[in-house]
């Protein structure tokens, strides 16, 4: 009895020494790591509202937001908006005027709507753009603003308007493409595919010449009378009187034909926030 135990202790040992007893357990299986998080692409840039061509083609006339009253579920403060537009105005022919020491810049004005943190339109000509291209660039750099396209050379597209020399018909869409490849080459950003007439004259065969230009007509409803006024307190008074939900005001940024326009704005804009209105770039009143 004893002999037979002492045996299958023997047998067992050997055994086990040829690999019968228990197997180690496998080795763990490594988890893969986890892929990083997509990156989202950045949304691409929102593209300024136009309108649809008129009748048969022609370029479509904004002049201000419609009175819709007020929104569903908002307050009579939501429609109380208002739009600042300034005209930087240079004809072609005013070369030797700005070389003999004329103004046709106002970067006191343009300083003054960023402390006031005004939301504006600057209307500029190709011209203007080429004798002032750091002032362009720079206006056209912040996103306080936008530029518009107030034709290449300040000519008007009808007779008899204000004494301005007369861009033929056949020319005036190329007047205007010729003002954006002015912006273009001043590296000016932030531009929309808005124009505005010189004087801000036209007519219907105006409306058809330019439309090839794929541009909307921009308007106004408020006259500030600020070109050639000595006095700011009258401009303050006619844009203050004028003013209602939706308004579009047209204003200047050149500095000697309208030499009041900084003193009027200090005015207009406190006296407006002050209603109750707030202030937005002609891309966003046309939205309305």
């Amino acid at each position: 009895m004893t002999t037979l135990t002492v045996a299958g202790v023997l047998l067992g040992g050997a055994l086990a020494g040829c690999g019968g007893g228990t197997p180690p357990p496998p080795a763990p299986v490594p988890t893969p790591p986890t892929p990083p998080a997509a990156t989202a692409s950045p949304a691409p840039p929102k593209k300024p509202p136009t309108m649809a061509p008129g009748p048969a083609g022609r370029t479509p006339v904004f002049e201000r937001r419609p009175a819709t009253g007020t929104p569903a579920g908002g307050s009579p403060s939501d429609d109380k908006v208002v739009a600042l537009s300034f005209d930087a105005d240079m004809t072609a022919d005013q070369g030797p005027r700005a070389k003999a020491g004329e103004r046709f810049d106002n970067p006191e004005l343009i300083a003054l709507l960023r402390r006031l943190k005004v939301p504006s339109t600057v209307f500029m000509t190709g011209r203007w753009a080429e004798e002032y291209p750091a002032q362009a660039k720079d206006i056209g750099a912040d996103d306080l603003f936008e530029v518009a396209n107030h034709s290449y050379s300040h000519y008007a597209f009808t007779a008899d308007c204000y004494g301005l020399p007369v861009v033929a018909k056949g020319t005036m869409a190329r007047d205007v493409e010729r003002a954006f490849a002015a912006f273009r080459e001043a590296g000016v950003r932030n531009v929309v595919p808005y124009f505005r007439f010189p004087g801000g004259c036209y007519d219907d065969a105006a409306l058809r010449a330019l439309a090839p230009a794929n541009v909307t007509a921009v308007q106004w409803d408020v006259v500030s009378g600020d070109a050639f006024a000595t006095d700011a307190g009258a401009v303050a008074r006619q844009v203050l009187d004028g003013v209602r939900p939706g308004s579009l005001v047209v204003l200047h940024c050149t500095r000697s034909a309208a030499p009041v326009t900084g003193e009027a704005v200090g005015r207009i804009v406190p006296e407006l926030r002050k209603r109750g209105y707030r202030f937005v770039k002609v891309s966003e009143l046309m939205e309305g």
